[in-house]
């Protein structure tokens, strides 16, 4: 099986687990995705979060996903107990489609790490 289809058939395994568990019937998109991940890296899941602090928690996601490619490293959690990331090394120019499968890539992966999908 090539890499493309195994990143596909995962990914769809994954959009559908995570949909079943947290929405009504639609399929999430990357962005709600990434917001999950966040939620769960800050360990904060039941409470409401303002605008400013979404946005917060999708950095912290984005941040943890390219962690193990070497663009980010964890420094610290502040007082608050949010976690606190240091740019390693700049992302490249990405086209939409190639910084979408490095999302998707690194989501799968992630969620493999968690044992959530195989």
């Amino acid at each position: 099986m090539s890499r493309d289809t195994q990143l596909k058939e995962r990914w769809e395994q994954l959009v559908t687990i995570l949909s079943d568990q947290f929405s009504q019937g639609e399929d999430l998109d990357l962005d709600a995705i990434i917001y999950l991940i966040g939620v769960q890296e800050l360990g904060k899941v039941h409470r409401e979060y303002k605008k400013d602090e979404k946005l917060n928690l999708m950095h912290i996601a984005i941040c943890r996903l390219l962690e193990p490619y070497g663009f980010y490293e964890f420094e610290y959690f502040d007082e608050e107990g949010w976690p606190h990331f240091s740019v390693k090394e700049e992302l490249p120019p990405l086209k939409a489609g190639e910084q979408s499968v490095l999302m998707k890539e690194a989501i799968v992966n992630y969620f493999l790490e968690k044992e959530l999908i195989d």
